[in-house]
């Protein structure tokens, strides 16, 4: 069962002369890729390691307890764009920078995850030392765009037919709230009113509000219907790559190390 988690205080590295060092954090379900990048925060100058989530939830706590400066978010784990729309509302100050899965690559993707609140977009292959120049430059000019992305902000005057199974961001607004999109998760996790009440910091009493709003909201008749509805309109997602979203993991936010 998940534990609750707990606001760790980020110590930074030296700063130089020109200026602060910046806090970046992870939402990636691959462990050895966050490893990864933790790798490259850690030794690029200028930067420093907050943590990283796996989940939408963790990703949102994450954003609230630990407030990073970047958060390096994978595209397959936000295919209709609304974690992004959500992290962004939340704080309008934090720079999201996408990396780009083969799957999402698409003008219509890169056009979605912009408008939704992303300042710089990556390929998810992209070379290390490109990634932290990506960073740096979303932070400084809030837009950044990585050079071989740059044929999809060309529109064909026609647009192409859609690959099947491509995602496509949809049209239609997310219809619940942050919170309520915590929970709805949670709940899709498998966890009762009071596991998600420890997880989020909340009474119980908030948690069963929550869920009420829920599924009048999404029109459902109870939980599971919730569930059924998120997952077919797009709300929720499976998760990529075989990482397992329904087991809550034993930290879902990781801080770094002091």
């Amino acid at each position: 069962m998940a534990t609750s988690i707990e606001p760790t205080r980020v110590q930074t590295t030296p700063l130089g002369a020109g200026g602060r060092s910046l806090g970046v954090a992870a939402i990636d379900p691959i462990p050895i890729f966050r490893d990864g990048l933790a790798s490259l925060v850690h030794r690029t100058h200028g930067l420093h390691w907050v943590g990283h989530a796996a989940s939408h939830h963790a990703a949102l706590q994450l954003c609230e307890q630990l407030k990073p400066d970047v958060v390096v978010l994978d595209s397959a784990l936000d295919p209709n764009c609304h974690l992004t729309r959500l992290i962004s509302t939340g704080d309008p100050s934090t720079v999201i920078v996408t990396l780009i899965r083969d799957t999402n690559r698409s003008p219509q993707y890169l056009s979605a995850a912009i408008a939704a609140g992303v300042h710089a977009a990556v390929p998810r292959a992209i070379d290390p030392r490109r990634l932290g120049e990506a960073i740096r430059r979303a932070h400084t000019d809030r837009r950044y765009l990585d050079p071989a992305l740059a044929a999809l902000t060309a529109r064909p005057k026609r647009q192409p037919a859609q690959i099947p199974g491509q995602p496509v961001a949809p049209r239609v607004p997310m219809p619940l709230s942050r919170r309520e999109y915590q929970v709805l998760q949670l709940v899709a996790e498998g966890l009762e009113n009071s596991g998600i009440a420890k997880i989020l910091f909340l009474s119980v009493e908030t948690v069963r509000t929550h869920v009420k709003s829920i599924l009048r909201k999404l029109s459902a008749r109870d939980r599971t219907h919730a569930v059924t509805i998120a997952f077919r309109g797009g709300i929720l997602i499976a998760s990529p790559d075989g990482a397992h979203q329904c087991t809550p993991e034993p930290r879902a936010v990781t801080p770094s190390p002091h």
